[in-house]
């Protein structure tokens, strides 16, 4: 099985609803603990709205010296570090950064911090 294949495979394991069903399914291919904890905690969640597209894989520019094999580099999108940034889920593509945040449940920290501010100079204003 070609590698790409095997990660998205897993990463649709990992965001199943039955999280139960989706851990013993990745468990066939992931063996150690702390890959199947990152795979359902960490990645399964951060590729919840994304509908396929995991990965990415770039043909390097130069063979392999010995063999002269064709090399490539294959990586998750939406991660930090990434070599080259992905588009966004077609869910969220035509939408503002504010109707993303509330469609996801995150709440603005700066207008947090600003009515807090606020109410505060008005609890002072009443002193």
């Amino acid at each position: 099985m070609e590698v790409r294949g095997l990660a998205e495979r897993l990463i649709t394991y990992a965001k199943k609803e039955d999280k139960l069903h989706g851990r013993r399914l990745a468990n066939q291919y992931v063996f150690t603990k702390d890959a199947q904890t990152k795979l359902m905690n960490v990645l399964g969640p951060r590729y919840q709205f994304r509908e396929g597209g995991y990965t990415r894989v770039m043909k390097l520019a130069r063979p392999q010296h010995i063999n002269k094999a064709d090399m490539a580099v294959i990586e998750y999108v939406d991660r930090p570090g990434e070599i080259r940034a992905a588009r966004p889920p077609t869910s969220f593509q035509n939408k503002t950064i504010e109707e993303v945040m509330k469609e996801l449940g995150i709440e603005d920290p700066v207008k947090k911090q600003i009515a807090e501010i606020e109410s505060g100079e008005e609890e002072e204003k009443k002193e």
